[in-house]
């Protein structure tokens, strides 16, 4: 039973990564499960923070701003007293903490140089950062969200 749970699981995660909106009728149908099913599934799911349903903006399309990347390497003592402050700033939508030559990954989006100046300043003025790298995203060339799951 629990491989078959698993099985639905994997293919509901597919189904919704490649339409977010779909509505349960349909993956029941397409699963050949009942909508029970599938509405089980998908709350345990949600609920075990196994998957989360939202929407994705490109903001390369969406509106003006600034866009990029900052990658940081941190005094190894302090990497989570780094992470917290980095959680805290505004601006960054994406932080990992990443094993390597780089201790932090982020990515950013800012409504205007200044605002970009600003956030680097504030990064740089995080007790225990050694060095900042930035940069600006001028496109993108793959920006695809179907990840998370073998065969995707």
């Amino acid at each position: 039973m629990a491989n078959q749970n698993r099985d639905v699981d994997y293919e509901i995660t597919r189904l919704l990564q490649q339409n977010g909106r779909i509505p349960n009728t349909e993956i029941a149908k397409k699963l050949n499960v009942s909508e029970a099913t599938v509405r089980n599934r998908l709350q345990k799911l949600l609920k075990e923070e196994q998957m989360q349903v939202v929407a994705i903006v490109n903001p390369l399309n969406n509106r003006a701003g600034i866009l990029g990347n900052v990658k940081i390497k941190a005094d190894n003592a302090k990497l989570d007293q780094v992470g917290e402050a980095l959680e805290a700033l505004d601006g960054l939508w994406y932080i990992a903490q990443l094993s390597g030559s780089t201790d932090f990954d982020l990515e950013f989006f800012v409504g205007s140089q200044k605002e970009f100046g600003k956030l680097i300043n504030r990064i740089n003025k995080i007790d225990g950062v050694i060095h900042v790298e930035t940069s600006l995203t001028v496109r993108f060339l793959k920006n695809n969200w179907r990840f998370g799951i073998p065969g995707n």
